[in-house]
């Protein structure tokens, strides 16, 4: 028997709001019934693993410990993109061989989108 990774989970204010946020930016549909304490993407299998946002009451405080590497043959194009949805553009970094953009989600998680 094997493990598998089956969602990446959020922890946010609106869960429909933040839900909306990802499934513009990776033109994926919200899963149905969506509301402002749960929601969910890509649960039916339109990617992997699917994004889950659940609301709580206290988010921990600091930086996220895990986030979302992105990458796109058009990532600046991509990145432009992701700041119209209401994404904040933190920092734009070249180490290693590698070029990509850190950004903030609406409700401040951390995620990269990458020359890919």
């Amino acid at each position: 028997m094997t493990i598998t990774m089956a969602a990446v989970t959020f922890d946010c204010s609106d869960a429909a709001a933040l839900a909306d946020f990802w499934s513009a930016l990776m033109e994926v549909p919200v899963d149905p019934e969506a509301t402002v304490d749960y929601a969910s993407i890509g649960m039916g299998g339109s990617i992997s693993p699917a994004l889950v946002f659940m609301k709580v009451p206290d988010r921990t405080p600091g930086k996220n410990a895990v986030h979302l590497d992105l990458a796109s043959s058009t990532w600046t194009a991509q990145v432009d993109r992701a700041v119209d949805l209401g994404a904040k553009r933190l920092g734009e970094f070249d180490e290693a061989g590698f070029q990509w953009v850190t950004l903030a989600d609406p409700e401040g998680n951390l995620f990269d989108i990458a020359k890919g």
